[in-house]
């Protein structure tokens, strides 16, 4: 069971189909969310039954439109949408077997520039666009992007660092817009979380890492919360939250909560 009742709220998970974003779908279908979860393979996508799998390639604005038009057609509103779906890691090594994630921006494939502006960024603001309607006419709503350090480090790829730095600027921007309408939006940092990626990666020392399931608790807490509008605009660390609002990952620990040094 989890920790915090979301029962009744309708949730939108993009990018469900692995990793942070199928924990978060998880997590919140166990606090009582009635979760559509979307991603380009999540028909394939290691999910119960009672999520409802949404296919949809966030580049493809069409297809957006026809997933939030099937939430506001079968729910008539939405709570929660957590803006997850990002292409960024995708094709580190190229079709030469170089190691491009590293290069310096000059020499960087474009194509990454566009897996990360325009699935991570664009994407995410896409969705809130379809999202903001029918939180304003239900006069709630909490919108959180997954954001990372990267805004706010050099983590070893400039266009990585712009994205998420983007992502940051768009939850501060646009909280200061929703505000009035009662909406937060935040922008929620994971720690080192053990997808599938990195378990399979055997270099990570995982022993202070977080589940998938660890971030979509820490988003239940903020939508059972009747004050998380505390919060809207701002950068939140998931495991600051657990000890904000008491609750801890799915296998009883607390992950540490790392600093701007740590990462």
């Amino acid at each position: 069971m989890e920790p915090f009742s979301v029962r009744g709220q309708v949730a939108v998970v993009t990018g469900a189909s692995r990793g942070v974003g199928r924990g978060i779908a998880i997590s919140l279908k166990r606090a009582g969310a009635i979760v559509y979860a979307t991603g380009r393979s999540i028909a394939h996508a290691d999910l119960e039954s009672s999520i409802v799998r949404v296919p949809c390639d966030h580049t493809d604005d069409a297809a957006v439109q026809r997933a939030f038009d099937r939430v506001l057609a079968e729910q008539g509103t939405l709570h929660i949408l957590v803006n997850n779906a990002w292409g960024g890691y995708e094709r580190m090594v190229d079709e030469h077997g170089a190691f491009t994630w590293a290069v310096p921006f000059w020499q960087q494939p474009l194509w990454r520039w566009r897996a990360m502006m325009d699935v991570g960024v664009r994407g995410a603001f896409v969705a809130a666009q379809h999202a903001a309607p029918m939180m304003i006419a239900a006069r709630r709503g909490l919108i959180v992007n997954i954001s990372i350090w990267a805004a706010q480090k050099y983590q070893g790829n400039v266009v990585y660092g712009i994205s998420k730095a983007a992502i940051d600027k768009f939850t501060a921007d646009a909280a200061h817009e929703l505000r009035k309408h009662d909406i937060t939006m935040v922008s929620l940092y994971p720690g080192l979380v053990r997808t599938e990626a990195v378990v399979a990666a055997g270099v990570f020392d995982l022993s202070q890492s977080e589940s998938p399931e660890f971030a979509g608790r820490a988003v239940a807490a903020l939508a059972a919360d009747p004050g998380v509008s505390q919060w809207t605009g701002r950068v939140i660390i998931a495991a600051a939250l657990a000890r904000h609002y008491g609750f801890t990952d799915v296998d009883g620990k607390l992950p540490p909560v790392l600093s701007l040094t740590d990462v």
